[in-house]
């Protein structure tokens, strides 16, 4: 179960003016500007759910993700993943987690995916059966055979994706976190990696949180949606809740943003 209570988060940014005496001055007296990402956002995610967390650029989805993964710590409020709080109890923690930034990787660039994924096994501690039949299983389901052997910086974006999702579940991870897993995907690969989540929770009840601009993701993928919009939660409900009239996931929410001002 994933809990969050009251959470804040917020970063201290400088900021200056164009042109290289602004840049000098800054060189003495900097000035900054304190940006709130999340204030006071609280939500309940239970075993097995897939929810997608929607909102506009800025809103607070990546600074919540890189929490719940223990990347970040908050200001203030609670935060209990399986009974473990993400940021004090890392290595024990992330036995637990699977996470994907579609903009970021973990796999090493020049060398082939099966190397990345030996060195992950090491890291994770998985044991030998384990490794073995998650990875064929991984494999199959998601087309891998002929790029195990293909060095990272020769795959096209789909293939990398595609090797970035199964990494992240080598050592079976009770808890998905996925941003922007599709981004720049063709429709082929989208609708591979969207079948692949849909059988991994039917298959493993593994609970996946989502964040993407993608609502064909969200409506593929999600029957509860929670929509944050300058750093706070605005609505938590299901696509049934904010569909209405007819109208395409993408009115929809586009609706939404026009209504919460966002």
């Amino acid at each position: 179960m994933i809990q969050m209570k009251h959470v804040c988060k917020s970063y201290k940014i400088a900021k200056r003016n164009a042109g290289f005496g602004q840049a000098v001055k800054a060189l003495w007296k900097r000035e900054y500007e304190m940006v709130h990402a999340i204030n006071d956002v609280s939500f309940t995610i239970h075993d097995g759910e897939m929810v997608g967390y929607i909102g506009p650029n800025g809103a607070g989805k990546s600074s919540t993700i890189k929490i719940l993964s223990g990347i970040l710590t908050p200001d203030s409020g609670t935060v209990l993943v399986n009974d473990k709080i993400p940021y004090k109890n890392r290595i024990e923690y992330v036995r637990d987690i699977g996470v994907v930034f579609g903009q970021r990787s973990q796999l090493w660039w020049d060398v082939p995916v099966i190397d990345s994924f030996e060195l992950l096994k090491d890291i994770y501690s998985i044991s030998k059966p384990m490794y073995h039949n998650n990875l064929e299983e991984l494999t199959l389901l998601l087309d891998l055979k002929e790029l195990l052997r293909t060095p990272v910086r020769q795959l096209s974006l789909g293939q990398r994706m595609r090797c970035e999702i199964a990494a992240s579940l080598l050592h079976s991870p009770k808890i998905l976190f996925l941003d922007e897993p599709t981004i720049g995907l063709d429709a082929v690969s989208k609708l591979a990696v969207r079948d692949f989540i849909k059988k991994q929770n039917e298959l493993h009840k593994t609970t996946v949180l989502l964040t993407t601009h993608d609502m064909q993701d969200i409506e593929a993928l999600s029957k509860r949606i929670i929509l944050i919009g300058k750093g706070q939660i605005l609505l938590d409900g299901t696509l049934q809740d904010i569909q209405k009239g007819g109208a395409s996931i993408d009115e929809a929410i586009a609706q939404l943003y026009k209504d919460y001002e966002i």
